[in-house]
């Protein structure tokens, strides 16, 4: 009798686990997953939207050409260390460069290196124009680590370098 009891217990564990097993909870509802402001995005954004009078566009040399083009290869791939490594060559041919520098500043943050980016667009506006959209995206890029670094004063004066990048043309009638 003993075994039987056993048995009929052990069959009624053994149903009520397999019926467990039958039933599901009902899914979560998921939420969304919003995208993470994009940095680069917005600083080349900011460089496209600049219609001032003055562009520079500085004569590129064949040699660094090549490395910056093969870096943004790179980047469009997702490899951004490989076009940092590409970009600090063309840096070392032409050190001065600040479109080069520009361009490191913007790999640096797709690293997350906000220090050196920083560092990097304030050398470039150093060096470069201060107008146009290369001036633009310098201060612009000072805006983006300003605020990803909570600093609002920082980016509110920052935001103003983005507003003086702009030169008005002389009114034509």
């Amino acid at each position: 009798m003993f075994s039987v009891s056993r048995f009929r217990f052990a069959s009624a564990t053994l149903a009520t686990l397999l019926l467990a097993g039958c039933f599901s909870v009902p899914p979560q509802e998921e939420k969304p997953v919003l995208p993470a402001h994009d940095m680069v995005s917005a600083i080349r954004a900011a460089g496209a939207r600049e219609q001032s009078v003055i562009d520079v566009a500085p004569l590129r040399d064949p040699g660094v050409s090549a490395w910056q083009d093969a870096a943004q290869a790179d980047e469009r791939a997702g490899r951004y260390a490989d076009a940092a490594a590409k970009l600090d060559q063309a840096l070392k041919l032409n050190p001065d460069s600040p479109d080069l520098l520009q361009d490191r500043a913007e790999v640096a943050i797709r690293l997350h290196d906000y220090t050196s980016a920083e560092r990097l667009a304030r050398h470039s506006w150093s060096l470069g124009p201060q107008l146009g959209p290369l001036c633009a995206r310098n201060w612009q890029t000072v805006v983006e680590i300003r605020q990803q670094a909570g600093d609002k004063t920082g980016a509110i004066a920052a935001r103003k370098g983005v507003q003086d990048c702009h030169k008005e043309g002389v009114p034509r009638y």
